[in-house]
Protein backbone atom coordinates (compact mmCIF):
# COMPACT_ATOMS: atom_id res chain seq x y z
CA UNK A 1 0.00 0.00 0.00
CA UNK A 2 1.09 3.06 -0.88
CA UNK A 3 1.79 6.00 1.79
CA UNK A 4 0.33 9.42 0.47
CA UNK A 5 1.76 12.00 3.04
CA UNK A 6 -0.63 15.01 3.16
CA UNK A 7 0.84 18.68 3.70
CA UNK A 8 -0.34 20.79 6.45
CA UNK A 9 -2.88 23.19 5.82
CA UNK A 10 -1.09 26.27 4.39
CA UNK A 11 -1.86 29.52 6.15
CA UNK A 12 -4.09 32.25 4.14
CA UNK A 13 -2.09 34.20 1.59
CA UNK A 14 -2.58 37.41 3.87
CA UNK A 15 -1.62 35.48 6.53
CA UNK A 16 2.18 34.06 5.12
CA UNK A 17 2.72 37.55 4.03
CA UNK A 18 2.17 38.72 7.86
CA UNK A 19 4.30 35.89 9.07
CA UNK A 20 7.11 36.61 6.96
CA UNK A 21 7.15 40.48 8.36
CA UNK A 22 7.25 39.70 12.17
CA UNK A 23 10.77 39.48 12.23
CA UNK A 24 13.53 39.51 8.61
CA UNK A 25 16.22 39.87 10.81
CA UNK A 26 15.30 36.66 13.01
CA UNK A 27 14.39 34.30 9.65
CA UNK A 28 17.67 35.39 8.54
CA UNK A 29 19.05 34.22 11.69
CA UNK A 30 17.17 31.24 12.05
CA UNK A 31 18.54 29.95 8.21
CA UNK A 32 22.20 31.00 9.80
CA UNK A 33 21.69 28.92 12.65
CA UNK A 34 23.39 31.65 14.44
CA UNK A 35 23.69 31.37 18.06
CA UNK A 36 23.39 34.61 20.46
CA UNK A 37 20.73 37.08 21.46
CA UNK A 38 18.25 38.98 19.74
CA UNK A 39 16.65 42.34 21.58
CA UNK A 40 14.17 43.69 20.38
CA UNK A 41 11.99 46.64 22.17
CA UNK A 42 9.45 44.39 23.45
CA UNK A 43 11.55 41.42 24.33
CA UNK A 44 14.94 38.91 24.15
CA UNK A 45 14.79 35.81 22.35
CA UNK A 46 17.38 33.74 22.54
CA UNK A 47 19.18 31.98 19.99
CA UNK A 48 21.01 28.49 19.37
CA UNK A 49 21.54 26.92 16.54
CA UNK A 50 18.75 29.03 14.68
CA UNK A 51 16.27 27.77 17.37
CA UNK A 52 14.80 29.71 20.07
CA UNK A 53 15.68 28.25 23.81
CA UNK A 54 13.97 31.13 25.82
CA UNK A 55 12.21 34.09 26.17
CA UNK A 56 11.99 36.78 27.94
CA UNK A 57 9.65 40.25 28.20
CA UNK A 58 8.88 42.78 30.43
CA UNK A 59 5.58 42.58 29.68
CA UNK A 60 5.09 39.02 30.39
CA UNK A 61 5.63 37.06 33.78
CA UNK A 62 9.02 34.65 33.84
CA UNK A 63 9.36 30.90 34.23
CA UNK A 64 9.66 31.40 37.94
CA UNK A 65 6.15 33.18 38.34
CA UNK A 66 4.55 31.06 36.19
CA UNK A 67 6.26 27.80 38.68
CA UNK A 68 5.61 28.86 41.95
CA UNK A 69 1.99 31.17 41.57
CA UNK A 70 0.10 28.40 42.26
CA UNK A 71 1.85 25.95 44.11
CA UNK A 72 3.65 23.53 41.00
CA UNK A 73 6.60 24.62 42.86
CA UNK A 74 7.95 26.37 46.58
CA UNK A 75 9.18 29.13 45.91
CA UNK A 76 12.25 28.22 48.07
CA UNK A 77 12.37 25.69 45.56
CA UNK A 78 12.98 28.36 42.79
CA UNK A 79 15.11 30.53 44.69
CA UNK A 80 17.77 27.56 45.44
CA UNK A 81 17.94 26.54 41.84
CA UNK A 82 18.25 30.56 40.63
CA UNK A 83 21.21 30.70 42.75
CA UNK A 84 23.19 28.01 42.03
CA UNK A 85 23.69 30.54 38.46
CA UNK A 86 27.51 30.56 37.87
CA UNK A 87 28.38 34.35 38.51
CA UNK A 88 25.97 35.32 41.88
CA UNK A 89 26.68 38.89 40.61
CA UNK A 90 24.35 38.54 37.26
CA UNK A 91 20.84 38.27 37.85
CA UNK A 92 18.96 34.76 38.27
CA UNK A 93 18.70 32.83 34.62
CA UNK A 94 15.62 31.20 34.82
CA UNK A 95 16.83 28.21 31.89
CA UNK A 96 20.11 27.94 34.03
CA UNK A 97 17.40 27.39 37.05
CA UNK A 98 14.68 25.37 35.19
CA UNK A 99 18.10 23.16 34.57
CA UNK A 100 18.99 22.69 37.91
CA UNK A 101 15.10 21.69 38.94
CA UNK A 102 15.63 19.15 36.39
CA UNK A 103 18.77 17.71 37.44
CA UNK A 104 17.31 18.02 41.36
CA UNK A 105 14.23 15.76 39.91
CA UNK A 106 12.24 18.53 42.28
CA UNK A 107 9.42 18.97 39.30
CA UNK A 108 8.35 16.15 37.27
CA UNK A 109 10.15 16.64 33.44
CA UNK A 110 7.37 16.59 31.56
CA UNK A 111 5.57 19.23 33.99
CA UNK A 112 8.77 21.83 33.66
CA UNK A 113 9.08 21.40 30.08
CA UNK A 114 5.31 22.76 28.90
CA UNK A 115 5.95 25.42 31.63
CA UNK A 116 9.17 26.20 29.82
CA UNK A 117 7.34 26.40 26.43
CA UNK A 118 4.06 27.95 28.38
CA UNK A 119 6.93 30.92 29.43
CA UNK A 120 9.09 31.15 26.01
CA UNK A 121 5.85 31.21 23.56
CA UNK A 122 4.29 33.99 25.85
CA UNK A 123 7.04 36.01 25.96
CA UNK A 124 7.81 35.15 22.31
CA UNK A 125 4.66 36.69 21.56
CA UNK A 126 5.80 40.61 22.71
CA UNK A 127 9.13 39.76 21.79
CA UNK A 128 7.66 39.97 18.32
CA UNK A 129 5.43 42.76 18.34
CA UNK A 130 5.61 45.58 15.83
CA UNK A 131 8.42 47.59 16.54
CA UNK A 132 9.51 51.79 16.16
CA UNK A 133 12.91 50.27 16.58
CA UNK A 134 14.97 47.87 14.93
CA UNK A 135 16.40 44.79 16.41
CA UNK A 136 20.12 44.21 17.79
CA UNK A 137 21.94 40.46 18.00
CA UNK A 138 24.55 40.00 19.51
CA UNK A 139 26.62 36.59 18.30
CA UNK A 140 27.72 34.14 20.60
CA UNK A 141 26.00 35.22 23.41
CA UNK A 142 25.93 32.36 25.76
CA UNK A 143 22.54 30.45 24.48
CA UNK A 144 22.72 26.68 24.29
CA UNK A 145 20.74 23.85 23.17
CA UNK A 146 20.21 22.09 26.58
CA UNK A 147 18.02 19.89 27.85
CA UNK A 148 14.54 21.93 27.66
CA UNK A 149 12.93 22.47 24.74
CA UNK A 150 13.40 24.55 22.16
CA UNK A 151 11.28 25.58 18.86
CA UNK A 152 12.08 26.53 15.27
CA UNK A 153 11.78 30.07 14.46
CA UNK A 154 9.39 29.63 11.99
CA UNK A 155 7.06 27.66 15.25
CA UNK A 156 7.29 30.63 17.02
CA UNK A 157 6.37 33.08 14.30
CA UNK A 158 3.23 30.95 13.31
CA UNK A 159 2.18 31.07 17.05
CA UNK A 160 2.52 34.18 17.04
CA UNK A 161 0.18 35.27 14.51
CA UNK A 162 -2.19 32.68 15.44
CA UNK A 163 -2.57 34.92 18.69
CA UNK A 164 -2.42 38.37 17.05
CA UNK A 165 -5.66 37.23 14.93
CA UNK A 166 -7.51 35.63 17.79
CA UNK A 167 -6.92 38.75 19.76
CA UNK A 168 -8.42 40.61 16.47
CA UNK A 169 -11.65 38.36 16.31
CA UNK A 170 -11.85 39.03 19.94
CA UNK A 171 -11.91 42.58 20.02
CA UNK A 172 -9.86 44.96 17.73
CA UNK A 173 -8.73 47.96 19.79
CA UNK A 174 -5.58 46.66 21.18
CA UNK A 175 -5.41 49.95 23.48
CA UNK A 176 -6.81 47.86 26.92
CA UNK A 177 -3.89 45.90 26.37
CA UNK A 178 -1.41 47.84 27.97
CA UNK A 179 -3.00 51.05 29.28
CA UNK A 180 -4.10 50.66 33.03
CA UNK A 181 -8.29 49.45 33.14
CA UNK A 182 -10.96 50.58 35.08
CA UNK A 183 -14.23 48.85 35.45
CA UNK A 184 -17.16 50.11 33.31
CA UNK A 185 -20.80 49.32 33.50
CA UNK A 186 -21.62 46.98 30.48
CA UNK A 187 -24.41 49.09 28.42
CA UNK A 188 -27.59 46.18 27.74
CA UNK A 189 -27.23 44.33 25.17
CA UNK A 190 -26.44 40.29 24.31
CA UNK A 191 -22.90 40.74 25.11
CA UNK A 192 -23.23 42.16 28.45
CA UNK A 193 -25.35 39.37 28.95
CA UNK A 194 -23.17 37.02 28.93
CA UNK A 195 -22.14 35.51 32.29
CA UNK A 196 -18.73 36.22 33.17
CA UNK A 197 -16.41 32.91 33.96
CA UNK A 198 -14.51 32.48 36.91
CA UNK A 199 -10.80 33.19 35.26
CA UNK A 200 -12.77 36.58 33.38
CA UNK A 201 -13.86 37.53 37.52
CA UNK A 202 -10.40 37.18 38.77
CA UNK A 203 -9.43 39.46 36.37
CA UNK A 204 -12.11 41.90 36.66
CA UNK A 205 -12.09 42.27 40.34
CA UNK A 206 -8.20 43.15 40.39
CA UNK A 207 -9.04 46.01 37.82
CA UNK A 208 -8.66 49.46 40.14
CA UNK A 209 -7.25 51.94 37.65
CA UNK A 210 -3.97 51.51 37.96
CA UNK A 211 -2.93 48.09 37.06
CA UNK A 212 -2.61 46.83 33.10
CA UNK A 213 -3.01 43.54 32.03
CA UNK A 214 0.78 42.97 32.48
CA UNK A 215 0.25 43.57 35.80
CA UNK A 216 -3.01 41.68 36.43
CA UNK A 217 -0.82 38.44 34.50
CA UNK A 218 1.62 38.88 37.18
CA UNK A 219 -0.80 39.43 40.18
CA UNK A 220 -2.46 36.23 38.91
CA UNK A 221 0.54 34.50 38.32
CA UNK A 222 -0.61 33.80 34.84
CA UNK A 223 0.66 33.66 30.95
CA UNK A 224 0.40 37.65 29.91
CA UNK A 225 -1.19 36.60 26.68
CA UNK A 226 -4.35 34.32 28.37
CA UNK A 227 -4.91 37.31 30.26
CA UNK A 228 -4.78 39.55 27.28
CA UNK A 229 -7.76 37.50 26.08
CA UNK A 230 -9.97 37.30 28.99
CA UNK A 231 -8.85 41.79 29.10
CA UNK A 232 -10.14 41.86 25.03
CA UNK A 233 -13.24 39.16 26.37
CA UNK A 234 -14.18 41.88 29.06
CA UNK A 235 -13.72 44.70 26.86
CA UNK A 236 -15.80 44.01 23.96
CA UNK A 237 -18.54 42.96 26.89
CA UNK A 238 -18.37 46.71 28.60
CA UNK A 239 -17.18 45.06 32.19
CA UNK A 240 -13.89 47.41 31.67
CA UNK A 241 -12.02 50.22 29.20
CA UNK A 242 -8.67 51.38 29.62
CA UNK A 243 -7.74 54.50 30.94
CA UNK A 244 -8.53 57.28 29.07
CA UNK A 245 -5.74 59.56 27.73
CA UNK A 246 -5.28 62.97 29.40
CA UNK A 247 -6.57 65.49 26.62
CA UNK A 248 -3.80 67.50 25.03
CA UNK A 249 -3.55 70.66 26.26
CA UNK A 250 -4.73 73.61 24.26
CA UNK A 251 -2.35 75.24 22.20
CA UNK A 252 -0.67 78.55 23.85
CA UNK A 253 -2.33 82.04 22.05
CA UNK A 254 0.27 83.22 18.85
CA UNK A 255 2.66 85.99 20.57
CA UNK A 256 1.40 90.01 19.80
CA UNK A 257 2.81 91.07 16.70
CA UNK A 258 5.27 93.90 17.55
CA UNK A 259 4.56 96.83 15.12
CA UNK A 260 7.81 98.37 13.72
CA UNK A 261 5.46 100.98 11.59
CA UNK A 262 7.52 104.48 11.93
CA UNK A 263 3.75 106.69 11.62
CA UNK A 264 2.95 104.16 15.20
CA UNK A 265 6.51 105.01 16.74
CA UNK A 266 6.10 109.07 15.59
CA UNK A 267 2.63 109.45 17.30
CA UNK A 268 3.94 107.36 20.38
CA UNK A 269 6.46 109.95 20.41
CA UNK A 270 4.20 112.40 20.44
CA UNK A 271 2.25 110.89 23.17
CA UNK A 272 4.89 110.61 25.48
CA UNK A 273 5.83 114.11 24.58
CA UNK A 274 2.58 115.66 25.23
CA UNK A 275 2.08 113.96 28.44
CA UNK A 276 5.03 115.00 29.62
CA UNK A 277 4.57 118.73 29.39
Amino acid sequence: MTMVRIPPPALPVRDRRAARALSPMLTRLAEERATGVLVREHGVLYLAEGRVVHAESPLAPDLGVLLTAHGTLAATAWQRAAAQAPDPAQAPDPVQAAEALLRSGVLPTGALELCHLDALYDAGYFALAPSGTPGRFRYGAGPRLGPLPSVPVVALERETLRRRLLLHRLWPDPAADSAPLIRADPAPGPAAALSVTPRQRAVLDRVDGVRTAADLARDLGRQAFHTLVDVRRLTAAGWIAPVPADPAPPPAPPPRPVTTDPDIALLKRLRDALEAL
